[in-house]
């Protein structure tokens, strides 16, 4: 075994830890959990931060432990920020369940013969039949109100409260700590789990199950937080205008995916590059030097980019947002673009220029100085257009396009629904309405 704490610290991964757990985890090989909310069917990137310390924990030779709450899942936590969650039929909870274990078994081991390979379960599994009278009885008499009432995240809603910046903590809420700290226990007296993992805010929620342990038990039980991560300009980790970036390629395509960690800013990516991949002290220390020394060379992004797209989509999809993302600097050829999916499509040109045509003007031919200056307003004119494609400056599909007197048809259509047009260095798209 490594030593865990030592690993998240120079990572920048740890933000809290229980006094002991170093300690606990040098003696012996640890059971630790995080809880992922199953909500979704796929995991996003703000997820993460928490399957990183996953990975590290069993790559330093402990046994990870990953907890779906599709219990807890159901109702929102103290810190304010959820938002009512829909409640999902045992199926759902099924399907997403499927759906999340294969996107994590990318990260854990799950499947070996290894002592420490991952576990996946849920706590819908134990909830579920546990009646509201049984809990009470059963689990709240050990924790006081007067407990539950000092931890931050409740002091921080009930003040807030008072100032009139809040609607108030509704009881859900406020009990949602005994919820979650049941899992602590139920995993503690099912699977020997010592350790909680988490985000920061979750510091409350996991030391109630600790403590929990402790009266109902008399057992020792331990807790890791990890920073909240936020970007460089202080934006949320993980969000863009358009939403979270997931890691279903269905949701979030393997360009868009792959073009997030090149466009990390270069103080972001030299810590990004220490959180999300397994490289050594002596490798990142490498990387960032040898970036600093070109930084317009963006050898992190890069090697972020592809180490991570890699992981979450595999090597040909890698490859193939490379090679897409050259379109935009003319290196793209037909074949590429034919390739493209829908979702690679609008991701790589929608910042730019569209213009709408109906199919049924191609069934007969359009006749390009139309399709450049009556059907688009591409161009002011068809002598503007003339020139345009007797100057050689035409492209239709990456192809160069010179007959002035040539139709354009619907076997020409990418995907039967797109042109993409370049006027010399510029790009416009001829998106298809259907008619």
């Amino acid at each position: 075994m490594t030593n865990f704490i030592q690993e998240l610290t120079w990572r920048g991964m740890l933000h809290n830890v229980m006094p002991g757990t170093e300690d606990q985890l040098n003696q012996e090989l640890t059971t630790a959990y995080l809880g992922i909310d199953p909500t979704a069917d796929s995991l996003h990137i703000g997820h993460l931060v928490g399957i990183m310390m996953l990975k590290h924990l069993q790559n330093a030779g402990h046994k990870p432990v990953a907890l779906l709450g599709g219990a807890t899942g159901m109702i929102g936590d103290p810190s304010g920020k959820s938002q009512e969650r829909n409640l999902l039929s045992e199926q759902e909870l099924r399907y997403n369940q499927e759906a999340i274990r294969k996107q994590l078994s990318k990260f854990l081991d799950f499947d070996s013969d290894a002592p420490n390979k991952a576990i996946l379960v849920n706590n819908y599994d134990w909830m579920s039949t546990f009646s509201f009278l049984d809990f009470i009885r059963d689990i709240g008499k050990h924790i006081t109100v007067n407990y539950m009432m000092a931890k931050d995240s409740v002091k921080k809603r009930i003040a807030s409260e008072e100032e009139g910046g809040a609607e108030g903590m509704s009881f859900t809420e406020f009990t949602y700590q005994l919820v979650q700290g049941y899992d602590f226990l139920h995993l503690y007296k099912t699977h020997g789990c010592k350790l909680q993992l988490g985000g920061s805010d979750q510091w409350g929620n996991i030391t109630t199950g600790t403590e929990m342990i402790r009266r109902m038990e008399g057992g020792k039980a331990y807790a890791v937080t990890c920073p909240l991560l936020t970007k460089s300009d202080g934006g949320k980790f993980g969000k863009t205008e358009k939403g979270n970036i997931w890691l279903d390629a269905e949701k979030t395509s393997p360009y868009t995916f792959y073009q997030f960690w090149i466009n990390a800013d270069d103080k972001d990516a030299e810590r990004f590059i220490k959180i999300f991949t397994t490289f050594t002290h002596e490798h990142i220390a490498e990387l960032i030097a040898k970036h600093a020394e070109a930084p317009h060379f963006r050898l992190l992004q890069k090697t972020l980019a592809q180490e991570l797209t890699t992981l979450v989509h595999g090597e040909e999809r890698f490859n193939f947002a490379i090679e897409a993302s050259q379109i935009l600097f003319g290196k793209g050829t037909k074949e590429t673009l034919e390739k493209l999916s829908d979702a690679d499509f609008n991701a790589i040109f929608a910042d730019v220029p569209q213009y709408q045509v109906e199919k049924s003007k191609f069934d007969a031919g359009v006749p390009v100085l139309d399709l450049l200056a009556v059907e688009t307003d591409m161009l002011k004119s068809k002598a503007e257009a003339r020139r345009l494609v007797q100057g050689n400056g035409l492209s239709i599909n990456q192809e160069k396009y010179s007959n002035v007197e040539g139709l354009i048809t619907k076997d020409q259509l990418l995907n039967g629904k797109y042109l993409l047009i370049k006027n010399g260095k510029k790009y416009s798209v001829i998106t298809i309405l259907e008619s």
